[in-house]
């Protein structure tokens, strides 16, 4: 099956849409972990369809910890010799037989749904792992090392929007804090690979993203939503629906991953989302609703069944300041109401 039209559509933007310069990765090994998960496997992609359009002979290290998923994700590539998968749980030690110019690091088990019922497992990916990979960086003489942090990291943030100094408070001692120490332990590995091997890291914090590839049972709330409408049925809140987020699509937050590992800074942390993505989950429940009225759905709210491993956040407002990465020349593009409407049409 080939690429959905909403995807090509998206890598014809990525690629074309923001003055990238890909000629850095012309004739590179770049090697992606969590390499079929929602985002990085929009990274591969864009690299393949880079091979495609321009010829610009890449070859992609996919790692996965699971080689079935991999395949699955990856079914319509199979068989192409710039796709290579490598199947590894990035907690656990390993061995690479190439040596990459570039790495992201991307894998980690972002959904809360983990949180609680392996919160070991979350905070190793972004600890071990985030160390195994710096090690085959510096003894590789990588080129770029790209660390996938969070807004996470901001814990309840001192100021909103959030630039990337306004750190707020995290609880070591909650259980839901595996994610967000996690990852800020994984930054300061970075910054510290970085000041004594010389590692050249860059590093992002996504705020909310969504698009096309996003599980729909991952158990986040606006993956809920789009499962809802494809299902034809009610949306159903488990809150009052009041806490804000701002949501980026899919194809922009990755363009803007791709413009810190090539044109950032060294050593400095960069936040991608979309500020005029800001919404409350009760108005995100009625926007979606709303754009498909001939469905007759609603918005409800429900109680928590018993039992229910979520551990929702208690930061009650989420909106990043991006001046630091506009200032590389980047800024998303895709409007609420397009890029849920995007999503949508890319499971149909």
């Amino acid at each position: 099956m080939p690429r959905h039209a909403v995807e090509t559509a998206d890598m014809q933007a990525i690629t074309a849409g923001f003055g990238l310069q890909w000629e850095k990765l012309g004739g590179k090994t770049v090697c992606i972990t969590g390499a079929a998960g929602f985002l990085p496997s929009y990274m591969v992609e864009s690299l393949l369809y880079l091979n495609e359009t321009r010829q610009l002979g890449i070859r992609v290290l996919a790692m996965a910890r699971s080689r079935a998923g991999f395949e699955r994700r990856f079914a319509h590539h199979a068989g192409r010799p710039d796709l290579v998968c490598i199947e590894q749980d990035i907690s656990r030690p390993f061995t690479l037989d190439e040596k990459p110019h570039y790495i992201i690091h991307a894998a980690s088990q972002a959904s809360p749904k983990y949180y609680s019922s392996d919160p070991v497992g979350t905070l190793s990916a972004n600890t071990l792992g985030t160390a195994a990979l710096l090690e085959l960086a510096r003894a590789s003489g990588s080129e770029g090392f790209l660390y996938f942090s969070s807004s996470e990291v901001y814990g309840q943030p001192s100021r909103v929007p959030t630039a990337e100094d306004d750190y707020g408070v995290v609880d070591p001692t909650n259980v839901r804090a595996c994610y967000a120490e996690s990852k800020r332990m994984g930054e300061n590995m970075c910054v510290s690979w970085h000041h004594q091997h010389g590692v050249p890291v860059k590093i992002v914090r996504p705020f909310h993203t969504y698009g096309p590839r996003m599980l729909l049972d991952d158990g986040r709330v606006y993956a809920d939503f789009v499962a809802c409408i494809l299902r034809n049925e009610p949306i159903a809140l488990k809150s009052d629906g009041l806490a804000t987020r701002a949501f980026c699509y899919s194809a922009d937050a990755v363009a803007g991953f791709w413009k810190v590992l090539l044109d950032g800074a060294p050593a400095t942390a960069y936040n991608i989302g979309n500020p005029d993505g800001e919404i409350s989950m009760r108005g995100l429940g009625q926007l979606l609703v709303g754009m498909y009225p001939e469905k007759g759905l609603t918005v409800s709210f429900v109680e928590r069944k018993e039992g229910d491993v979520y551990m929702p956040s208690a930061v009650s407002r989420g909106c990043p300041d991006i001046a630091r990465a506009a200032a590389l020349g980047w800024q998303p593009r895709t409007s609420l109401a397009d890029g849920f409407r995007r999503t949508i049409e890319s499971y149909l």
